[in-house]
């Protein structure tokens, strides 16, 4: 069987190869459909005012859309100017500012329309508040703080001198802190070590009329505690509390000599008020002559009577003024751990 292809095929075959250069030129020469048209970048512009229509410089600006990723930022020029160019028209905008010292600025929404170029007014930045906090500090807190330091006062870092303010100022003791100097004056060893060598000299000199021996000395003893703790806690608490006066000396420390000198021997005579004024002193006399007074229900009949009463209240203010004339010239030099309440 012999194999034969039909002539009708070839001629077929011929004709296609002919047509298809053909076809292929005709679709080359065909006419291109134009690309569709890509919409116009708008443009944002801005500046940057306070109110006092001055321009703030290096304020962020932020232009901000739904999606964060979108975001773009600038920072305004010396003339408090910036620009956004080539945005994406479509869609909601707002414009954010923030500017170090003023409090933050944002725009209402808007859009953009194919090629505007639209300028954001009234960006203007009010100062910020300030916010500041004081501490303010009960004037009881700051007499309390101030009475803790002269607690620490003693001539030769031994001898208490608690009962001195030798700063220009101090705030007035409560009853409570008041108190609290007395006790606190009362119970310290030195005092207590200076009561037990007061009655030795006093069991040396036969006074007052207790007799000799262990006996004698330790009526000595009480009688000595007796007369310090009725002069502090009446003359140095109950009365400054009753009658509102500071039981403490205020060394005037500076000025002429004349000047202190009085200021120290009027001392026992003139006090100073919780009000900040000058007053009879009448806590300290006051003090002086109830513990006098009240010594003669324990001393002995020879050591009693209304003329040992007056002459013990007048050696006593005697030795307020040498105290204080001391105070106010030599022991400020010799005091360790004075307190400072200026």
């Amino acid at each position: 069987m012999s194999w034969r292809i039909p002539i009708w095929r070839f001629a077929l075959l011929a004709f296609a190869i002919t047509l298809v250069p053909s076809l292929l030129a005709q679709i080359n020469d065909a006419p291109q459909l134009p690309d569709a048209p890509k919409p116009q970048l708008a443009k944002i512009t801005g500046s940057v005012l306070d109110v006092n229509n001055d321009v703030i410089a290096d304020a962020t600006v932020v232009l901000e859309r739904p999606s964060a990723a979108d975001r773009q930022t600038r920072i305004t020029s010396d003339t408090g100017s910036y620009e956004f160019n080539d945005v994406p028209p479509g869609g909601e905008y707002q414009i954010a500012i923030r500017a170090k010292g003023f409090t933050d600025w944002t725009s209402s929404s808007f859009t953009l329309q194919p090629g505007e170029q639209k300028n954001i007014t009234g960006s203007t930045l009010r100062v910020a508040a300030i916010q500041t906090t004081i501490d303010v500090v009960p004037p009881e807190e700051i007499a309390a703080q101030q009475l803790n330091a002269e607690l620490k006062q003693r001539v030769l870092g031994i001898i208490p001198d608690f009962y001195t303010v030798y700063g220009p100022t101090a705030e007035p003791l409560t009853p409570k802190l008041k108190f609290k100097l007395a006790f606190r004056t009362m119970i310290d060893p030195v005092t207590i070590t200076g009561v037990a060598l007061y009655s030795g000299i006093q069991q040396a000199a036969d006074t007052p009329d207790y007799g000799q021996g262990a006996q004698g000395y330790g009526k000595r003893v009480g009688a000595a505690i007796g007369d310090g703790a009725t002069d502090i806690l009446i003359g140095g608490a109950i009365l400054p509390s009753l009658l509102h006066q500071d039981p403490r000396y205020f060394c005037q420390c500076t000025g002429t000599t004349k000047s202190r000198i009085v200021h120290a021997l009027s001392s026992p005579f003139v006090a100073m008020g919780d009000n900040g004024q000058l007053q009879p002193n009448y806590s300290s006399l006051g003090g002086s002559l109830a513990s006098s007074a009240i010594a003669n229900a324990y001393y002995p009949d020879s050591n009693r009577g209304a003329g040992t009463t007056f002459q013990t209240f007048a050696i006593g203010t005697g030795e307020r003024m040498a105290a204080a004339l001391v105070k106010e010239f030599l022991l400020r030099k010799l005091t360790h751990n004075v307190a400072n309440t200026e």
